[in-house]
């Protein structure tokens, strides 16, 4: 049973509040009873007396059908207790006068007899009222009835379950609207922006319009549509009724999409077009759910021939430098444009297409053209543009690629051209300076482009077997040499670095440590370091690359520099320096150990008298100190500082000790011929021509040469040059450099090899010792593995036959190509 429950008013603290309640007999839903009269008060009657507790009634005459329930259910008491409840005082009074609380009293409903009933063409009239309402809306008119009464009508329509048949009613008034409104853009303006603009009016008023009957009809949407499956929103079957029309208009819908894909070209030639316009469209496409299939399907193709065609026409017109930022500028703009008016699930497949027309189709051709042309201009900026525009569409593997064969075609440049071996160094350190900066700078630190640049180094410096170690020693040896102006500590230290990431490519290491401990030696013996922080520095760094086993000899030559230090303080204070010494000489002696030095020819000279006895003296008093060791003098180490008497002034001439021994003899003769000079000194044919030729020949002529030339012959005689004058008192004399091509790098290189032999051996011997029989093949493999110089595998086999011929392995007797381990 449902109870209608009428209003209840609270008076104040003197007046009685009552409250009438009418009940139907019938227990079907209320039917609609317009215009509702106030139900008489005599039915029930409740009073509530502010000076009494509990709820009194007056009991009329009850028939069958009176209704009953308890008051004690209703909260009437509660109500008394509200805010409307009286003030203080007159609670106060109240409860003085209270009585005992009365027993509860029962609250009699009395039941309606007559029926309500809904009017006669009650549904008719108010739709009658609504599709005029509507047609006004859809026509832009005014209309009589306001928009409350409009709420109100459809409000009882839907109380009254005639919520479908309204739907139905307002489905087919908009239909006739929409399809009216379709069917006026057929044959109209040929101006496809003119036509698009009544388009984009037909759908904001639509809109419009959908709007506000929703608004009215807004209690049917709330009921009916969410209490019926399959039933659409107001606004949604309104966007159902426009597609529906629309696909049955395909004039219109082509020629919308025509326009909008005509204007997006304009735009991308440059032109200005009304962005707002193509936003409004391409929204309605989206709205109408159309948009993928009707618009985006063609405008992606299309965006692919314009970019197919640009690119292709781009590429044959512009440098790369000017492509790569139009490319730019036009996945900019692409990107601009999902954001301004295009639907944010084409950004995607947009950007896509773009990338695919304009970079991916013509990496190669990018690369031919322009990459080198970027190289060999340090553009960093650029190959930025280039590795970033690479990397949207995963190309980064060419780009990569190409860095490689650059590295390679370049590096080839400068390494196999021996006319510029002396630059081939620093040539090697800028070159790999550039491409250091611009893989951090353009590349972004990529460990791939990294190990590209590494393999490629390494490749380029192992391209002549050797003569690209010995010639980093020997740009060391220039760097670390004395008279190197105008470098800083700072500096230095910042070329060791570099050239180290250079030493580090090397295969044979031991070529660089056999030129490097020549060169060091020179330097250590002749004083000529710039400073031996810096050179201690270097073999530290070189102990940190390879170990201290690559470094123990290095490091000896220092030790043995600073011992001989001390054994020449202890030689002058010795009693032998103090009284057997002749006068006038001050010598200094270097004691190396044969082990950590450089190999040196001996050469044979006579001395003069004093050195002899400085010689003698000095090896009594070693080997006093140092018994069972043995002395060999090396006389082509030696250097001496001589005082000369020149008819224009005295000067102090610093010489080798060779070139000594030759000046000497001018103390005792004016004029002395070239054999008389090889007969008195002793010294080895060429190196007395290349002595004689740094005297009479080289910048400083202390002797003069007859007759004039630059070589010397056998017939040449050579006199003192009393004319000889020089702006300053102490003069170097410089000795002819032999051509280490020719002699000193061949027996270095021999040495060399000589100790790869004994490491081959060793190597051979230790697999087979480890692995007992062995395939020729495996065992080549293995050499490989374990050796650090590269090596032919001709070597390899010569070695293997001299182990075998040593009898260190045999071949098996069924299989030659197998060894066998004898132990």
């Amino acid at each position: 049973m449902s109870l209608p429950l009428a209003k209840r008013s609270l008076g104040n603290s003197n007046s009685n509040a009552s409250a009438v309640v009418a009940a139907s007999s019938s227990s079907s839903p209320p039917q609609f009873q317009p215009p509702m009269k106030k139900a008489k008060p005599q039915a029930v009657a409740c009073s509530l007396d502010p000076n009494k507790n509990g709820l009194h009634h007056h009991r009329h005459n009850q028939d069958d059908n009176d209704a009953v329930f308890d008051p004690s259910t209703m909260a009437l008491e509660d109500d008394s207790k509200s805010d409307d409840s009286p003030a203080p005082a007159a609670a106060n009074l109240s409860r003085k006068k209270a009585t005992p609380p009365q027993p509860a009293k029962k609250l009699v409903i009395k039941l309606v007899k007559a029926k309500p009933t809904l009017p006669t063409n009650f549904e008719e009239d108010t739709w009658a009222k609504l599709k005029s309402a509507i047609n006004a809306i859809f026509l832009k008119q005014p209309d009589s009835c306001d928009l409350e009464n409009l709420y109100q009508a459809v409000n009882d329509l839907c109380l009254h379950k005639m919520g479908g048949s309204l739907y139905q009613r307002i489905e087919k008034e908009c239909e006739e609207h929409i399809s009216a409104a379709l069917r006026s853009l057929v044959g109209q303006s040929p101006d496809l922006v003119v036509f698009l603009s009544l388009v984009e009016k037909c759908w904001q008023d639509l809109c419009d319009q959908l709007l506000m009957i929703r608004g009215i009809a807004l209690y049917l949407d709330r009921t009916y549509v969410k209490q019926t499956p399959n039933v659409r929103s107001l606004w949604d079957m309104g966007l159902q009724l426009f597609r529906k029309h629309l696909s049955l208009a395909p004039e219109v819908e082509h020629k919308t999409v025509t326009g909008l894909l005509r204007m997006i070209e304009s735009e991308r030639l440059g032109e200005a077009v009304d962005r707002t316009l193509l936003n409004h469209l391409l929204k309605m496409f989206t709205a109408l759910g159309i948009y993928s299939e009707s618009f985006e399907k063609p405008f992606l193709e299309c965006t692919s021939e314009f970019y197919a065609a640009e690119g292709m026409k781009y590429m044959q017109q512009s440098d790369v430098p000017d492509y790569l930022k139009h490319v730019e500028m036009r996945l900019h703009e692409e990107h601009e444009r999902c954001l301004i008016y295009l639907d944010a699930v084409t950004r995607k497949p947009l950007i896509a297409t773009a990338e695919r027309q304009l970079l991916e189709r013509h990496i190669p051709a990018i690369l031919d053209k322009g990459f080198m042309l970027l190289m060999d201009g340090h553009r960093i900026e650029d190959l930025l543009r280039m590795y970033s525009l690479f990397a949207r569409v995963n190309a980064l593997e060419s780009l990569r690629q190409a860095l490689s064969s650059y590295i390679r075609r370049t590096g080839q440049g400068i390494v196999m051209d021996e006319e510029k071996d002396k630059d081939m160094v620093p040539s090697l350190l800028e070159f790999k300076a550039s491409l250091d900066s611009i893989l951090e700078e353009s590349f972004s630190k990529n460990e791939a482009f990294c190990n590209t640049i590494k393999d490629a180094f390494e490749y380029l410096i192992n391209l002549r077997q050797n003569r690209p170690a010995e010639l980093i020693a020997k740009f060391l040896d220039e760097k670390l040499r004395a008279g190197n102006k105008g470098t800083s500590e700072e500096e230095l230290e910042g070329t060791l670095d570099k050239v180290l990431v250079l030493f580090r490519f090397i295969q044979g290491k031991d070529v660089f440590e056999a030129f490097y401990k020549k060169d060091l030696a020179k330097r250590l013996l002749l004083g000529k370091s710039a400073s031996i922080d810096a050179e201690k520095s270097m073999i530290s760094k070189l102990k940190t690359e390879c170990g201290s086993q690559f470094t123990n000899k290095l490091e000896g030559m220092f030790k043995d520099i600073e011992l001989s230090k001390e054994i020449n303080e202890s030689f002058k204070q010795s009693s032998q320096a103090r009284t057997k010494l002749p006068s006038g000489i001050e010598m200094s002696v270097h004691v190396l150990t044969t082990g950590y030095w450089p190999t040196y020819p001996p050469m044979d000279v006579r001395l003069p008298h004093e050195l002899n006895v400085y010689q003698d003296i000095f090896k009594e008093f070693y080997l006093s100190k140092y018994s069972g060791r043995r002395l060999m003098w090396q006389n082509s180490l030696g250097h001496c500082v001589l005082k000369a008497e020149f008819p224009k002034g005295k000067k102090e001439l610093a010489v080798s000790l060779f070139q000594t021994v030759v000046l000497m003899l001018f103390n005792d003769a004016q004029k002395l011929s070239f054999q008389d000079i090889k007969d008195s000194t002793g010294i080895e044919d060429k190196e007395l021509r290349r002595t004689l030729q740094s005297l009479a020949c080289g910048k400083v002529r202390v002797l003069q040469k007859l007759p004039k030339g630059r070589d010397v012959e056998d017939d040449d005689s050579f006199i003192f040059n009393e004319g000889f004058t020089a702006p300053l008192y102490r003069i170097k004399v410089n000795a002819i450099q032999m051509k280490e091509t020719v002699e000193e790098n061949t027996s270095t290189t021999e040495r060399v090899f000589q100790d790869r032999q004994y490491q081959v051996d060793a190597a051979i011997v230790r697999i087979m010792k480890t692995r007992k029989v062995l395939s020729h093949t495996l065992l080549i493999t293995e050499l490989f593995q374990q050796l650090k110089f590269p090596i032919k595998p001709a070597d390899l086999k010569k070695r293997i036959e001299s182990l075998i011929d040593r009898e260190y392995l045999e071949r098996d007797k069924n299989n030659p190509q197998i060894y066998n381990y004898l132990a």
